[in-house]
């Protein structure tokens, strides 16, 4: 019984105030660009049905003593259960390639590409989900996205 209401109570803080979330989601993005030097913007369309392009952007200070940035995108559920990794789009090691601890040369704008399927190739419920991006293990920035059917 417990477990059914922090996921209502979850789904209703998410669902209830959206303006104030996409606000905070806006400062924190640019916050974390200043601080680690990437950003993840948010993904189009929203809501989709069912694949969307996730962008984001890797900054100078990410390459350090001229490395490779390590870079993973994770797509979980509202309950925090890893969904999917998306693939990369227009990437050196070529196309599909999932972008989980996936190495990028230099700066710039990319963007990954999700199916809208689980990692057992099933297509995923309309709802809530979460991405999540991860730059040589810095701390991660996540936004939310809808999946409508």
């Amino acid at each position: 019984m417990r477990r059914p209401m922090r996921v209502l109570f979850a789904l209703f803080l998410l669902l209830g105030t959206p303006a104030l979330v996409s606000a905070q989601d806006a400062r924190a993005s640019v916050f974390d660009s200043e601080t680690n030097g990437f950003t993840l913007d948010q993904n189009y369309p929203n809501p989709f049905n069912p694949e969307t392009t996730i962008p984001f952007q890797l900054g100078d200070d990410v390459f350090v003593d001229g490395r490779g940035a390590v870079v993973s995108i994770r797509i979980f559920n509202v309950l925090a259960q890893l969904v999917a990794h998306p693939v990369a789009l227009r990437h050196a090691s070529g196309e599909g390639v999932p972008v989980d601890q996936l190495e990028y040369t230099q700066p710039g704008r990319y963007e990954a590409y999700w199916d809208g399927t689980d990692q057992m190739g099933r297509q995923v419920a309309s709802g809530i989900y979460l991405m999540q991006l991860s730059v040589n293990g810095m701390k991660p920035i996540t936004r939310k996205m809808y999946v409508m059917k």
